[in-house]
């Protein structure tokens, strides 16, 4: 094993270039760190979050170029939305250290303070993990405002919180650390010296989320058991609005947010605002593609439309051209229940090995469907009408239900189907099949145009459901279409008791000139009826 002197305390830190001692950004530090090594996951809280915990520390690196002081400002860049604030504690390296074991790895930890590690999620999909783009921006790793010497702390024993405009929300301690903090030196020492002023940034905790221009957040770490309470201080970052000329599509990629990354932004389904508050003007829907948010399902449509029959709605929506609106090959597991609500859209692609490691597992797109789909809403799902394993279980229609969700229409199988049907909520599927949805499905993206047994669904179409099927409104013509059904009900039921009486078919269905005229008296009679009444 390799040791060098230790350090004389955090009053004495090495000695530093003048011009490093000069920048104001390393004001917190003993000079401009050589490496900043950040550890991609490593609390428990934060794991249970993104749902997935990781058997081993992995990192990426950040550039000294990024770092900040306290009290200063961060830019969200022009035209991107999703600027995520993560408290850490930062280590930085008072002796070098090359090899070292478990055992002796904290002695080469000189002093302890606070960092935040923000990241633009705008840009980290491109990055696939190395986090260039997403964290190395200029100001993007705040750290200070003072160093805590490392010796004699209790490295189980420090905490960290983090405030946002005042409100408390990280507070954590790294006794709740997946791997302890010596780890992370020893690991590290394997594969290349850490040097005098390294810095690494050992992970945040559940809490982290998105900021926006105006908000100040706040880091701070101590160690209130031990002698005189030591603290780094408050480390204050204010969020700004960039001005400058936003990305050059020329030189390279551009932003882009989709649901995953607002989920993963954010912290939780429930945290995201319709798509979305924070963010400024995106082209991210196909022209003519209906918000989430839109109010198109109105209590008084939504009303009519669980009197109306789908066979009725059909047959208006036919005679406005419309002849690809139904979901073929589905049938509901209560067939006695109906189905209104409006479209939340899940695609499953063919299972490939290698993709479904990357996307089936942890919080992938199926759960984050069922995570977020909202009262009265619908969870469309395209299987390609693949029925050769489950696409839902008993667990995810429990969530749903509890979310208050309208119903779940899939074009492929259903697992654990009676313990589905038990839960009560309206389910319409091609069959039942024990096996997971891995067999023949990679959960892949949400909340995006998709074929469903057929038929096109767009994310806030109106789906209705009977016993006779499921079919698919455009919200544009929904009100017309539903009032047109009724009326022609109404009709129906008239010539139904017309024959019940004993008249025959001809001339009455459909109605000829006599007995319309015979028809509407009756209507106009029971009209004026009903008004002297009131």
């Amino acid at each position: 094993m390799t040791e060098t002197t230790r350090h004389t305390g955090a009053d004495t830190p090495p000695s530093t270039t003048d011009a490093a001692s000069a920048d104001p950004r390393f004001s917190a530090l003993p000079g401009r760190p050589g490496k900043i090594i950040a550890v991609h996951l490593s609390y428990a809280s934060r794991a249970e979050q993104r749902g997935r915990r990781p058997a081993d520390p992995s990192y990426f690196f950040k550039p000294s170029s990024s770092v900040a002081a306290s009290g200063g400002t961060i830019e969200r860049p022009a035209g991107t939305e999703l600027l995520a604030f993560e408290g850490e504690i930062a280590l930085v390296i008072g002796t070098a250290a090359r090899n070292v074991s478990l055992d002796d790895a904290w002695r080469h930890v000189g002093w302890i303070t606070a960092a935040n590690d923000f990241g633009l999620y705008d840009l980290r999909a491109n990055d696939k993990g190395s986090n260039v783009r997403s964290k190395g921006r200029d100001g993007f790793t705040p750290i200070g405002p003072r160093l805590i010497d490392a010796r004699g702390l209790d490295p189980a024993a420090i905490r960290l919180r983090t405030w946002v405009s005042g409100k408390l929300v990280q507070d954590d301690t790294t006794a709740g650390l997946i791997f302890p903090l010596a780890q992370f030196v020893a690991d590290l020492s394997q594969h290349f010296t850490l040097e005098p002023g390294d810095v690494i940034l050992t992970g945040t905790p559940a809490g982290s989320s998105v900021v926006l221009p105006g908000d100040v957040v706040e880091v701070e770490v101590d160690a209130p058991d031990a002698p005189g309470a030591p603290s780094s201080g408050r480390l204050v970052t204010t969020v700004v609005e960039g001005s400058g000329p936003g990305f050059d599509a020329s030189v390279g990629s551009l932003p882009s947010v989709d649901d995953t990354q607002r989920v993963e932004a954010w912290g939780s389904p429930d945290l995201v605002p319709p798509v979305s508050a924070a963010a400024p003007p995106v082209a991210e829907r196909a022209e003519g593609e209906t918000k989430r948010d839109d109010p198109v399902l109105s209590p008084a449509l939504r009303a009519k439309l669980e009197k109306a029959p789908v066979a009725g709605l059909s047959q208006q929506l036919r005679k406005r051209g419309l002849n690809n609106v139904t979901i073929d090959g589905v049938r509901p597991l209560h067939p006695s229940s109906k189905l209104v609500g409006t479209a939340r859209t899940l695609r499953f692609v063919p299972n490939r090995e290698d993709l479904f490691t990357s996307h089936g597992g942890g919080y992938n797109a199926q759960k984050r469907a069922f995570d977020a789909v909202g009262e009265g809403e619908v969870i469309v799902i395209e299987a390609r009408g693949e029925a050769g394993s489950g696409t839902l279980g008993d667990v995810l229609a429990i969530r749903a239900h509890a979310r208050g969700a309208a119903g779940i229409v899939t074009d492929g199988g259903v697992r654990d189907f009676d313990a589905v049907k038990a839960v009560g909520i309206p389910v319409y599927a091609v069959g039942a099949h024990p096996a997971v949805l891995g067999r023949k499905h990679v959960p892949w993206d949400t909340d995006l145009t998709i074929a469903c047994g057929g038929a096109t669904v767009q994310p806030g179409d109106i789906v209705v459901g009977d016993a006779d099927g499921v079919i698919v409104i455009p919200p544009a013509i929904a009100e017309e279409v539903v009032d047109a059904a009724l009326a022609q009900e109404d009709e129906d039921a008239w010539i139904a008791a017309r024959v019940a009486e004993g008249h025959p078919v001809e001339g009455l269905f459909p109605m000829n000139a006599e007995w319309r005229a015979r028809y509407e008296a009756e209507v106009a009679r029971g009209a004026a009826s009903a008004e002297e009444q009131r």
